[in-house]
């Protein structure tokens, strides 16, 4: 999503005083929804939109969007970590905006849409008095108040409706949770640790209205639409086409890797109740310590997002069952293996057999026909390991 000063502000509304968007009869504007396909960064991948008022007399066009941010605000990264994301709008001429996307390679796509001269003017009359600096702030949610929430709902205000009532009794066709795993899946770690931070809010049941927070699901979905029994898009015209490889239509599958990649470092996990070979302490004492590091820095991760920030979409995460700051409490369990004859603390044993309790339980949650959360991957990554951890340490108790 493209992030521009809000300075630009004066530049884009000041020529229009005199002419142009402003003042012009409605008879005479066009109002289009304009797309910014996803670009390479990872903030860039779920794509940007705009709103673009043109005066056909004039030839002036503005384009209205949400995606304005300022990195040098006061407390920028505390705030952002805490989830309190202070975003703006922003005004621009069109040409500019066709030329930046264009030079990063994202395709832009421009929907002009059939609006009678009273939506126009309500339209119009909305975005000038929202791009007021007092009016312009709001308080960013990535998935239910973004910069594509924002111009959908314009539009069906504008529309009286008309949007809403068709899409909000619709099924979406993937959850928040798929829809971030497939545009994120260029860049895989990232994409992993951002599925194991989502909560159940991921997962909800979706409407065709909360899907269209993405910009290229309302571009697609305004296709679809009619008003007053006529289609609501006009005109429908790619003026930029893509260069850069599209996103993946589905989002990837995530159980079979992450359970091969939990069987792989299981096996070195159960060594010392396979044999008492000092090379396979060494391995174990490896291997133990990057899972039960890695399992107790993520549960205190998603702890830190549940109960100190705004971060709604992580809250009342199920895979603390299975990564739990706990975890941390059996390094020294680990360590103490390392030498031969050496035996396993009862408070290492006795957290790592709740913990391999807890997956169970997590997994077998799964069987609820309504469990609000589809965690499965990170289950069948964890129980193995678990399972592995418990057994090692039962054949090596004091």
């Amino acid at each position: 999503m493209r992030y521009t000063l809000i300075l630009l502000l004066a530049l884009c509304i000041a020529p229009l005083a005199h002419a142009g968007i402003v003042d012009a009869p409605a008879a005479n504007l066009e109002i289009s929804l304009m797309t910014y396909g996803p670009g390479d960064i990872y903030w860039e991948r779920f794509g940007h939109d705009a709103l673009e008022v043109r005066d056909t007399v004039s030839g002036e066009s503005i384009a209205f969007n949400y995606g304005v941010f300022d990195f040098d605000q006061k407390g920028f990264l505390l705030n952002f970590a805490r989830g309190i994301m202070a975003y703006r709008m922003d005004a621009e001429t069109t040409q500019s905006d066709i030329d930046f996307y264009a030079g990063e390679g994202r395709y832009v796509r421009r929907q002009r849409l059939a609006l009678d001269d009273a939506q126009k003017e309500h339209l119009r009359r909305f975005l000038l008095w929202n791009i007021r600096p007092e009016n312009a702030g709001y308080r960013y949610d990535y998935y239910s108040d973004n910069c594509t929430t924002r111009v959908r709902d314009a539009l069906d205000d504008a529309l009286g409706g008309a949007l809403s009532a068709q899409w909000m009794g619709k099924p979406g066709g993937m959850t928040f949770r798929e829809q971030t795993a497939r545009l994120m899946s260029n860049q895989p770690w990232l994409m992993l640790g951002m599925d194991l931070g989502l909560g159940p809010f991921a997962d909800q049941p979706m409407t065709a209205w909360k899907e269209a927070f993405l910009p290229m699901t309302l571009e697609e979905g305004l296709r679809h639409v009619d008003v007053d029994g006529r289609p609501l898009v006009a005109e429908d015209a790619l003026l930029v086409p893509a260069r850069l490889t599209p996103p993946p239509g589905k989002a990837p599958d995530l159980r079979w890797p992450l359970l091969i990649a939990g069987l792989a470092l299981a096996l070195p996990l159960a060594l010392p109740a396979l044999t008492r070979r000092a090379g396979a302490r060494g391995v174990f004492v490896a291997a133990g310590t990057v899972f039960a590091v890695f399992a107790g820095i993520a549960g205190l991760f998603m702890l830190g997002l549940w109960t100190l920030t705004l971060h709604r979409s992580a809250w009342g995460n199920f895979n603390l069952l299975a990564f739990s700051p706990f975890a941390l409490l059996i390094v020294p369990g680990i360590w103490r293996l390392r030498h031969a004859g050496r035996t396993v603390s009862r408070l290492a044993s006795r957290v790592t057999a709740l913990s391999f309790a807890a997956c169970v339980i997590a997994l077998l949650l799964h069987l609820w026909p309504d469990f609000p959360q589809r965690n499965l991957p990170w289950l069948l990554f964890a129980l193995p390991c678990w399972a592995a951890l418990t057994w090692s340490f039962c054949r090596r108790h004091d």
